[in-house]
């Protein structure tokens, strides 16, 4: 097994209960402190890039109290440093597109529209004729040597990029849902549909086989067999010595799903989330059900007698499972102490085990795993393993991005524990919250606290989501409750909230860091408020932004010229093979341009500012 949870719970039997041994050796520590909103002040005012005031810099040892650092503020309107990198036609193409973007009809037809255009016009023709609209727009080149006149420019102008080889399978939804069962329904559950006590949750149901439904802005993968799924691991490896040989501190994003069996993220996934209601069930029972989530702490010889009396053991085996250097010295035991019980046996289907509060007993999810099925578990952790070596290798940083809930416990589970194995001495894995969801918060400050008592560095994307329609109709036709906050404005304050949460940690030990990834301009500038606040650098190289290619550029370009970490996720890809990328490209601007004519007016006073100063032909110089 590539990583020591995988091994995960006990094999050791007592009588008839399933004991649970705990790994040695992880040191534990207290909650770090975070400071109070009133100790903070408000110092962010609009003026521009080049305006500095002097603050104090908190240095990473904090021990060189009179360094002081140029507080940096960014005009976001100034036109002139937005599109100093774009020529005039570039910025003639971003019009065009973002109107035709507005345009209903073209874009809820945009697949039709194109294959039309590609009979009347020939493939030739059709692809200039896309180069000169929506590919040239949001796609790089069809292969890494056609993208680098573009990833060079835009690093002369402060850009880095995140290579994303964007190309894309275009099932039909029969097609889709037919593969997602075959691939999400283990041979037990097809032998035996109802033997096992399964969550409705974390089954595949057919109706929301097709995960594209509702889903505009991020890639989808569906499993066809092992031998695609090498594929796609060397696609990324690809992707990933790109980036490496591209520059000094590039990027590069994975997508669990593309690597492995999604069956095995159903289970556990549902694995994990089954022993944190577990956990919360027994600090109900001690009267702290009401606390933070890394507030509550069991009693151990309350938990002992509990458990007891749930019948999972005698007092003395319960005694056997709870020991284990550093475990349940203090006296108690919190949730990470408790999700460290998922640990240390050899075989996956004993990793599939679950509380059963009802019996008190810990019970296969499954009632048999075939052969064939254990393998392709562990050769999905073995692909993961091998792309962070060569993350490693190269000195490119890897993303994991974030999928669906009914996926995402057991996505972050392997991800946190490639950032235990790779983040000792720099961060190199990232993973990714999806500030929509109700539990984006408590997920930051958990795993913010286990990287504090291991003593590795934490890696975190911020995003708002990309799931939630498709989340909230499959929670609401299948019987569960709704992942996603309320609203809007409750997402915009649980990614302030997460991203204050992460910022503060990077104040107090210079071992966090964060890509804020939006195209949110008030969230860029709280960013910046936040940081000239806390005296964090933009040199320092822990904070980094991200947005798309061919988009926001007002926002990526002045924070990449004011020495901003700053990264455009750059698809490439042949024409034909993006299709289906660029029609969800489209999608997404319709709404996006709809909802703010901003991007829009700024190129049209850029535009109107170059020809009145009689720049008509101007081009980039760098």
């Amino acid at each position: 097994m590539s990583y020591k949870f995988v091994a995960a719970l006990v094999r050791a039997k007592s009588g008839n209960v399933n004991k649970i041994r705990v790994s040695p050796g992880r040191c534990r520590s207290t909650v770090a402190s975070t400071k109070s909103q009133e100790d903070k002040e408000q110092q962010l005012d609009d003026c521009t890039v080049v305006e500095t005031v002097p603050v104090e810099l908190i240095s990473q040892t904090k021990n060189v109290p009179n360094t002081h650092l140029n507080k940096i503020h960014i005009d976001f309107d100034n036109t002139q440093e937005a599109y100093r990198s774009k020529g005039n036609i570039e910025l003639l193409r971003s019009l065009l597109v973002f109107k035709l973007c507005t345009i209903d009809l073209l874009v809820e037809k945009n697949k039709e529209l194109m294959e039309l255009s590609k009979k009347l016009f020939g493939q030739r023709m059709f692809e200039k004729l896309m180069k000169m609209t929506f590919y040239g727009q949001f796609v790089a080149g069809e292969d890494h040597n056609s993208i680098k006149p573009l990833i060079q420019k835009n690093q002369a102008f402060g850009v880095g990029a995140v290579l994303d080889y964007s190309v894309e399978e275009d099932l039909t939804q029969e097609e889709a849902e037919k593969k997602e069962m075959d691939s999400c329904v283990s041979e037990a559950e097809k032998e035996s549909p109802d033997a096992d006590h399964r969550e409705k949750k974390y089954k595949a149901h057919r109706q929301f086989g097709d995960r594209r439904g509702g889903v505009i802005s991020a890639r989808t993968y569906f499993y066809a067999d092992e031998s695609k799924c090498d594929n796609q691991m060397e696609t990324f490896i690809n992707c990933i010595k790109a980036s490496g040989g591209a520059s000094a501190d590039g990027f590069s994003a994975i997508k669990m799903t593309a690597l492995g069996r999604p069956q095995f993220l159903l289970q556990f996934s549902e694995v994990l989330v089954k022993w944190r209601q577990f956990f919360k069930f027994l600090a109900a029972q001690q009267g702290k059900s009401e606390m933070m989530v890394l507030e509550q702490k069991l009693e151990l010889e309350q938990l002992k007698e509990s458990l007891a009396m749930l019948g999972v053991g005698a007092k003395k085996d319960i005694e056997n499972w709870l020991t284990g250097e550093k475990l349940g010295l203090s006296g108690t035991i919190d949730l990470l102490d408790w999700n460290s019980l998922i640990n240390d046996t050899t075989t996956i289907s004993n990793l599939l085990m679950v509380p059963n509060l009802e019996t008190g007993q810990l019970e296969p999810l499954l009632n048999k795993f075939t052969a064939e099925e254990e393998r392709q578990m562990k050769r999905m952790l073995q692909r993961v393993d091998v792309l962070a070596k060569h993350a490693l290798e190269n000195g490119v940083r890897l993303m994991v991005d974030a999928e669906q809930t009914y996926f995402q416990p057991a996505i972050s589970r392997l991800t946190l524990e490639m950032q235990r194995k790779f983040n000792r001495e720099k961060p190199i894995i990232f993973n990714t919250y999806q500030c929509y969801l109700k539990e984006a918060y408590d997920n930051v400050t958990v795993d913010i606290e286990l990287s504090r008592r291991e003593g590795w560095y934490f890696g975190a994307k911020l995003v708002r989501g990309a799931y939630m329609y498709q989340e909230r109709d499959r929670a609401k036709e299948i019987g569960y409750e709704d992942p996603i906050n309320p609203d809007y404005e409750a997402t915009n304050r649980m990614y302030h909230k997460c991203l204050e949460y992460v910022l503060e940690e990077i104040e107090h030990s210079r071992k966090a860091n964060i890509m804020v990834a939006t195209h949110n301009e008030d969230t860029v500038k709280f960013t910046l408020q936040k940081m000239n606040e806390m005296g964090l650098s933009p040199t320092e190289n822990k904070v980094y932004f991200g947005q798309l290619l061919g988009m926001c550029d007002q926002i990526s370009f002045p924070l990449g010229q004011a020495g901003f970490p700053v990264y455009k996720y750059v698809p490439y890809g042949p024409v034909n093979e993006v299709i289906p990328y660029l029609s969800r490209r489209a999608q997404e601007n319709r709404g996006f341009m709809k909802g703010s004519q901003r991007e829009r007016h700024l190129l049209w006073m850029e535009l109107k500012r170059r020809v009145l100063g009689g720049q008509i032909f101007y081009k980039p110089v760098y």
